[in-house]
């Protein structure tokens, strides 16, 4: 999730051969609601989201955070299906 415009999202999954939705939240209110901004950020980063995964139930309630130190760093699906996994 970026707040990002959609049109931006679509050209930068075309650049990377990324076939999975990527989801645009432009005024930033699910990226608040999870309290996933960067604080930190400042100049051209600013209010970007911490990149991570949270695994989140039917009722919005996040069962599982996946997050990495740095922005470089990502789960891959084998991380992301042992950590949902493990909530049964």
């Amino acid at each position: 999730m970026s707040y990002d415009p959609e049109s931006k999202l679509r050209s930068f999954a075309r650049s990377r051969d990324i076939t999975f939705p990527l989801l645009s939240d432009p005024d930033s209110r699910t990226i608040d609601a999870y309290r996933l901004r960067n604080l930190e950020a400042k100049g051209r980063t600013e209010g970007i989201p911490h990149p991570g995964t949270l695994i989140v139930d039917a009722k919005g309630t996040i069962r599982a955070k996946l997050f990495h130190g740095g922005y470089k760093q990502r789960h891959d699906a084998d991380d992301i299906l042992k950590a949902a996994a493990a909530l049964k």
